[in-house]
């Protein structure tokens, strides 16, 4: 999908949310399963997938301290990225497979090996991670490409966060945040929907949520409010080893919030008026309605009381609303118990 639709789609319509299934590391360095998760994640209906591209000399060193150690084969955190990484071929043959199943296909940069790379592979838009929020070269070099540039806001400050807008901005490029909480998983109170108001109020963009809950309740909550993009991690299952499957939601899981945001998207788009509808309902409202009745029987001249009359379906005599109107008046007839009461009837 070229940088022009793909602008379209998140930043030009009025509503709609887009689902990016983050695949991150969940493929634990195995090309062919993350093969499987592009399957997977189309099958589910997901709007983009997206990965990590990790170059572990061009991002870290050994100094680099493990934030969970998960892993039981790799000595220090480095170890493990270089375990993650794929080829530029192989890189190409992801995107190429992605667009194929009529997806986005993006990858975070955590170097600038890593944003050449996918430079080259005419990503459509860069979702910059959390932890490079203050990478200001980083930051200066995504924005020059003019494409847009997706923020996500889990480690910033209010001040952190304009800085990089002002960046984007500077160049040129598109520009959406994510409310983003780093915690794995995160737990409702911390899942800071207020915040997307705030964002789209104070940096005046499309807004999403990078959520990290495990569940969908928060994807689709953040959609009720107007988010034009939540990104979820995802998984096969959540008994899969990796350090984010506490913090994803399975295929299956994936699948039901694809189809909850879409539902919320066409009730924000059909907004509804609701004497218009009341109006569209008459026949329902005589169906469902309550008239008038008698249940005694009365002589002709006689003056209604409270205790002549009673309500009962169908509404298609004095609507129950109306019984003020009804009683004081007096019978021009007489009338039997169950008698549907009318305005002819009275005096």
């Amino acid at each position: 999908m070229p940088a022009d639709l793909f602008i379209e789609t998140v930043f030009s319509q009025d509503t709609g949310c887009a689902v990016i299934a983050e695949i991150g590391q969940a493929h634990d360095g195995s090309l062919g399963t993350a093969h499987a998760y592009i399957d997977a994640v189309a099958k589910a209906g997901a709007f983009a997938v997206k990965f990590q591209t990790h170059i572990a000399d061009a991002e870290s060193s050994p100094l680099e301290p493990w934030r969970v150690k998960f892993s039981h084969q790799d000595k220090t955190r480095q170890d493990y990225w270089r375990r993650m990484e794929f080829s530029p071929e192989a890189w190409a043959g992801l995107f190429t497979h992605a667009r194929e199943k009529g997806m986005v296909c993006l990858s975070s940069p955590f170097s600038f090996a890593a944003v050449d790379l996918l430079e080259s592979l005419d990503m459509p838009a860069w979702k910059i991670p959390s932890g490079e929020i203050t990478n200001i070269p980083l930051l200066e070099r995504v924005a020059k490409t003019g494409k847009p540039v997706l923020l996500s806001s889990g480690m910033s400050s209010w001040d952190d966060l304009g800085r990089a807008a002002a960046i984007v901005r500077s160049a040129g490029a598109p520009l959406a945040i994510f409310q983003c909480a780093t915690r794995y998983p995160c737990p409702p109170e911390s899942w800071g929907l207020n915040l997307l108001a705030e964002m789209r109020r104070r940096c005046n963009c499309p807004v999403g949520l990078s959520d990290h809950s495990g569940a969908i309740y928060a994807g689709i909550a953040a959609a009720a409010l107007g988010a034009r993009m939540v990104e979820v991690h995802v998984v096969f299952s959540k008994e899969c080893f990796g350090p984010d499957t506490p913090a994803s939601v399975t295929t299956a899981e994936l699948a039901l919030l694809v189809e909850g945001t879409r539902a919320v998207s066409k009730a924000l788009a059909n907004p509804v008026d609701k004497d218009a509808e009341a109006l569209g309902l008459s026949e329902m409202r005589r169906v469902f309605g309550k008239s008038v009745v008698l249940v005694r029987d009365c002589p002709a001249g006689h003056s209604l009381v409270r205790e002549d009359v009673d309500f009962r379906k169908p509404g298609t005599g004095i609507p129950s609303a109306r019984l003020a109107g009804v009683l004081g008046k007096t019978l021009k007839a007489p009338q039997k118990a169950g008698h549907f009461l009318s305005m002819e009837d009275l005096a």
